[in-house]
């Protein structure tokens, strides 16, 4: 049955008892069908006034464990019981709202998306909406037009800064931005129960610090309770009242945030082997390898889009061996940036850029360049809507291509392995991509990123998704490879502490008025 169908019905086992009363309960639940079930019968209960974080590590089967609470799988036996009251909503999709945060462009099926959409204007017509139409569709969508529904909908657009976006259109938005714009229009409807994946990845700490503020806020206000799906565990909010953490396909009795706070592992400092990094170090170099003194040289680069200013008048040189963090508020330009040096932005031939010595535009092949560079970003995520196999995902790098259209050889499919295993995904080589959670997806692309051993590392956002112990493993496999000869690298992140310590050269950019 499909979850918009589900209505709402109160159990007779769903009774208040002292005070607490079951929003969302089901125990022992086995879906019907094998490939969703988890490694155990599952309990889970949402009771009045609770707000609840699930945790675990990437792959652990926290998305599982959301689509049986949403009744996307049915179960043997009996399905989950709900009782929104004092909603009156009679179906389940109008009382919970589920948002996973993907890098979408359009609907959540499009698959028209590919990776240089977002930089190629000229391609927009008169029938891509901005963010402003899409927005007061969705406000209508939700529900009658009143004074109080007005006051949240501009109090939402002031929060979060909306108002300079309203005018932009969806596909120039950045990674951050679009989390800005689908969480305002989720918020529109009122739900019962907001379900989040990851909501606070690819915010600057100020937006981050105004949505744990807002959503805090909106709890008081509303009849809103609040489910956070979250890898990076330290993201955990002061509001969060319980911990559900799964493990190996195993949901664990629910905690307060108190106790499993206090029993928490610590954090690992260090997760790469020293066989592992050693094996980094001493990969054999190649024999086609440029080595120029600037590896990057933007001389007075500005970009626009009619009359939005992305980039004013930037200079910016790298050199052979430095690292580079590149920050800045969403929207300030930072992937636009890395678009250009990428030559993924077709304005970047009208720009004074330079790279490995070669001026952008005096003939030579793009393709020829990109073979230097290793390059991950939400776009790239985005763009890869294809279910192929892993392996065969992290073998498009040694190609440069979003599919893989030339048969690697079988030398260059252990090459392939060799990076998988660094990356902690043996075994995985032949699960097809979209079959991946998130967290799985987002090594596979790093592997594929670092699979031809590039002089120029781009790395934008290259921590989104992943749970601490594979931040920690990625941060230990940047600054070992780091630690090889003619490697020279840009970072993107929103947290100061994804910066490994190989970082010696920092840019911030500044969000043009």
């Amino acid at each position: 049955m499909s979850d918009s169908k589900i209505k709402q019905e109160v159990s007779p086992f769903l009774l208040e008892r002292d005070g607490v009363r079951p929003v969302i309960s089901f125990s022992s639940a086995i879906p019907r069908m094998p490939e969703w079930r988890m490694a155990q019968p599952v309990n889970f209960q949402l009771s009045n006034g609770e707000h609840i974080a699930i945790v675990g590590p990437n792959g652990s089967g926290k998305s599982m464990l959301v689509d049986i609470i949403i009744g996307r799988h049915p179960l043997l036996m009996q399905e989950p019981q709900y009782d929104f009251s004092p909603s009156t909503k009679p179906l389940v999709s109008d009382n919970i709202k589920y948002i996973t945060f993907r890098d979408s462009y359009g609907g959540d099926n499009d698959r028209t998306y590919y990776l240089q959409q977002r930089w190629n204007q000229q391609e927009i017509d008169v029938e891509t909406p901005t963010v402003g139409a899409k927005l007061e569709e969705a406000y209508h969508l939700a529900g009658e037009d009143t004074p109080a529904r007005r006051q949240l909908q501009q109090h939402i657009y002031q929060l979060f800064h909306m108002e300079g976006l309203l005018d932009k259109y969806i596909i120039l938005l950045s990674s951050g931005e679009l989390r800005k714009f689908k969480l305002a229009a989720t918020l529109f409807s009122a739900p019962r129960v907001l379900i989040m994946d990851n909501p606070f990845i690819g915010l600057d700490a100020e937006t981050r610090e105004q949505l744990k503020q807002l959503l805090a806020q909106l709890t008081h206000e509303q009849a809103l309770q609040i489910i956070l799906v979250l890898s990076k565990i330290d993201d955990i909010p002061d509001f969060i009242t319980h911990v559900v953490e799964v493990k190996n396909k195993t949901v664990l009795p629910k905690k307060t945030l108190k106790d499993y706070l206090e029993t928490r592992p610590a954090f690992p400092s260090r997760v790469l082997s020293k066989e592992k990094e050693q094996a980094i170090v001493n990969l054999p170099y190649k024999n086609n390898e440029y080595h120029t003194h600037e590896v990057v040289k933007m001389n007075n680069v500005s970009i626009r889009y009619g009359d939005r200013t992305i980039l004013k008048e930037l200079s910016l040189t790298i050199n052979n061996g430095e690292r580079w963090a590149l920050s800045g508020q969403n929207g300030s330009g930072k992937s636009t940036l890395l678009s250009l040096i990428c030559a993924d932005n077709p304005q970047s031939y009208a720009c004074d850029i330079t790279l490995f010595d070669n001026p952008r535009g005096s003939g030579e092949s793009i393709w020829d360049i990109k073979k230097h560079i290793g390059y991950v970003s939400p776009e790239m995520h985005r763009a890869y809507q294809r279910d192929m196999p892993a392996i065969r995902i992290v073998a498009s790098g040694l190609k440069d291509s979003v599919g893989l259209y030339v048969k690697p050889d079988e030398k260059e499919y252990d090459i392939c392995r060799f990076w998988m295993n660094i990356f902690g995904l043996e075994g995985l080589e032949n699960r097809t991509f979209l079959k991946l959670s998130s967290g799985e997806q987002r090594l596979v692309l790093l592997a594929r990123a670092f699979v031809k051993d590039p002089e120029l590392l781009i790395l934008d956002e290259p921590l989104h998704g992943l749970d601490n112990t594979n931040r920690q493993l990625v941060k230990d496999i940047i600054n070992t490879f780091c630690k090889r000869s003619n490697k020279t690298m840009i970072m993107v992140t929103h947290y100061q502490d994804e910066l490994p310590e190989c970082i010696d050269h920092k840019i911030i950019l500044k969000r043009q008025k």
